[in-house]
């Protein structure tokens, strides 16, 4: 026997009234906000104008599990539960899952990821700038496999290019937009084998600023630029064995020249149109330790503001690398500081921006091996551990959830990386110490992990692209990385319809 509500639905369905259905849930707010979302939804039209201006925005190793956990730790700072916040980059209207993968990699690498989406094409792991016919170190077949770059066919086109980054500059992630290189570890001349004879990364970067390619570049870097007779700005000796001063010969250039925040607040984006801002010796700090460098926000708005005055638009890429490099440590807290340092530079592009000119895309390179474990209330601290749900009302119970073996146990782990709780004293044998709340939310705290790795790995899972302007309807689905590439060349080049 049928219920009265399952009788008076099929009656509904059967004379095509669904959409006037008196819906005992209709007055739910999440009823409501699901109708909401389809009119929005339905409100979208394609834009297929020209981009004038494309912005690549990277948070290097930001998966999916690392974008969900970053959701929840922005919206637990800012007083919510977590799981309702929402990403800036997650309101934008198209969106799409993106294989990650090298040609000779299922757990793919920076620079072969890097290329992929600024040059549109897979490649191997650990080479940048060139094709899959390239064995990595083979400097010999550099010229051969060298592919264009977007931020090369972008400043062809006209259009001014910047470069961002929280890692160094010639890291491989923002070394992909403008060098052609066997390996990403020929990052100086020092790092370069006997007989190879293409320059290395920095001297790539200069050369590419030199020849118009590169018009403003923020990041880390200075000892690959540096001779080994000059100090960088944190008293250590530069690399460069062959004592070029790439800063000097830059600034010789006519470039401006920026290494800490002051020098970067003096800054004109009005009229300093050629600008070198390499703020660390490698890497810039981690945005949970930063002191006198500017923030990516900062850099980004700034870069903006100088870019928009060209005629012909702009190319932007934007990477927050440090992300990426926190993971790699187990230590999720930074991971996350430096997540929503990430969402915030990616607001301000929105805001700075119009999506009837502009193509703002946002993804990762790659994933990590974050999982989270159990069955945790709401408002449980992401980077915490488990408290238990309450049947009776919304907000976890205030007490922790414990695994068979009587411990509390973190919300987020690792699957491999230096806090494995198998230990080499113990014969590769361990268990789990009993946390508290108070050890597991330390800023420095290394997640626990299983298998022992010295640095945690990427992940080969698939990441998310989500995209906004003109063409950004084009991300839909599961895509290839190199895809990416050719929207951005399709948006750029595109007759309006």
């Amino acid at each position: 026997m049928k219920t009265p509500l399952v009788a008076l639905l099929l009656a509904c369905s059967a004379s095509y009234a669904w959409a006037e259905t008196d819906f005992p849930q209709k007055n739910n707010r999440w009823f409501e906000a699901a109708e909401a979302e389809i009119e929005s939804k339905l409100a979208q039209q394609p834009i297929t104008k020209p981009a004038k201006n494309i912005i690549l925005m990277i948070a290097d190793g930001n998966g999916i599990s690392t974008n969900y956990a970053t959701r929840i730790f922005q919206g637990q700072q800012n007083g919510l539960l977590g799981e309702e916040n929402v990403l800036p980059q997650e309101t934008f209207p198209h969106s799409a899952l993106v294989k990650t993968y090298n040609v000779n990699a299922q757990t793919p690498d920076s620079a072969g990821t890097g290329t992929a989406f600024h040059s549109g094409v897979k490649t191997k792991a650990g080479v940048l700038g060139v094709d899959e016919t390239l064995n990595v170190g083979d400097c010999s077949a550099v010229e051969s496999a060298s592919i264009a770059s977007i931020a090369e066919v972008m400043a062809a086109e006209g259009k001014a290019v910047g470069i961002i980054s929280t890692a160094s500059l010639t890291d491989a992630t923002p070394a992909s937009a403008y060098a052609h290189v066997a390996s990403r570890r020929f990052e100086d001349d020092s790092d370069l084998p006997e007989g190879c004879d293409v320059p290395d990364i920095a001297a790539q970067l200069i050369e590419q600023i030199k020849n118009g390619t590169i018009d403003v570049a923020f990041g880390g870097g200075q000892r690959h630029m540096l001779p080994e007779s000059r100090k960088t700005i944190e008293g250590t000796a530069g690399n460069r064995k062959d004592g070029r001063n790439l800063i000097e010969e830059a600034k010789a250039l006519g470039v401006s020249y920026a290494w800490n925040e002051a020098s970067f607040n003096n800054l004109d984006p009005s009229a300093d149109k050629l600008v070198l801002g390499v703020f660390a010796a490698g890497h810039m700090q981690y945005e949970y330790d930063r002191k006198d460098q500017p923030s990516l926000a900062d850099m980004v708005k700034w870069t903006i503001e100088a870019l928009q005055d060209n005629e012909n638009g702009y190319y932007l890429t934007v990477e927050g690398g440090r992300v990426d490099h926190a993971n790699h440590a187990g230590n999720l807290y930074r991971a996350l500081t430096d997540g929503v340092a990430f969402a915030e530079a990616v607001a301000v592009a929105k805001e700075m921006t119009s999506d009837q000119d502009t193509l703002i895309i946002v993804t990762a390179d790659h994933a990590h091996t974050l999982s989270f474990n159990g069955y945790c209330g709401r408002g449980t601290p992401i980077n915490g551990l488990c408290m238990a749900i309450d049947n009776n009302g919304v907000k976890h119970t205030n007490k922790m959830h414990l695994m068979l073996d009587g411990k509390p146990y973190s919300v987020a782990s690792y699957l491999n990386g230096p806090g494995s709780i198998l230990t080499e004293e113990n014969n590769w044998f361990g268990t789990r110490s009993v946390l508290s709340q108070e050890e597991a939310t330390d800023p420095d705290f290394k997640q626990q992990s299983l298998l022992p790795t010295p640095s945690e790995t990427h992940s080969g899972e698939d990441v998310a692209v989500y995209a906004r302007g003109p063409w950004a309807h084009l991300f839909d689905g599961t895509v290839e990385q190199n895809y990416i590439f050719n929207v951005m060349n399709h948006a750029a080049s595109a007759k309006e319809r």
